[in-house]
């Protein structure tokens, strides 16, 4: 099962995903960090985050394979929490990967979320709602983080759209429709 949390900066949708893992009663939770804090703002934005997270949760900071995490600790009754796939691809892009090389990373974490054995939880910001950048790194960013969102979505059978705190399922697969989709 694979769900996708997206909305907003600050819109509530990793409070909301990791309440969702809450209350999934799995034997293990992992949380899968991506964010590589560069100055004392961002390290005490992590700090912050870690907080809300209770004792059970385990954490692994991976900034670029979060394919082979996903890979190596999936198990059925272990939860999975990435967050976030945008500061992923931040990551990849500040890290001069090129296009070809984002798109072997996208194409990787698909092929880890089609054999994933437990559920794992996707959060990403949805940046396409405003207006177009006006220089090609940004305007770059904006087009793969919207290419890796839609992608992200074809792999979910849920996703949440996440505004001013309130979830919104926007994709809801029960179990009759994903054996359909097979």
């Amino acid at each position: 099962m694979i769900e996708l949390y997206i909305g907003g900066c600050r819109s509530g949708k990793s409070t909301a995903a990791l309440q969702r893992a809450d209350r999934m009663g799995a034997d293990r939770k992992l949380f899968l960090a991506t964010c590589q804090p560069h100055d004392a703002e961002m390290h005490a934005r992590v700090e912050r985050h870690q907080q809300e997270r209770d004792a059970a949760w385990e954490t692994v900071e991976e900034p670029l394979d979060i394919a082979g995490i996903i890979r190596q600790h999936s198990r059925p009754q272990a939860v999975i929490l990435v967050d976030c796939l945008t500061l992923w691809l931040t990551n990849l892009i500040i890290g001069e990967t090129d296009d070809k090389g984002i798109q072997q990373h996208i194409t990787f974490l698909e092929e880890a979320l089609s054999v994933a054995s437990g559920p794992v939880l996707l959060v990403a910001n949805e940046v396409g709602l405003g207006i177009v950048p006006d220089n090609a790194m940004s305007r770059r960013f904006r087009d793969w983080a919207g290419s890796l969102n839609q992608r992200m979505a074809r792999c979910a059978s849920e996703v949440i759209l996440t505004v001013a705190g309130i979830p919104i399922p926007i994709k809801s697969l029960t179990r009759a429709t994903l054996q359909e989709n097979k």
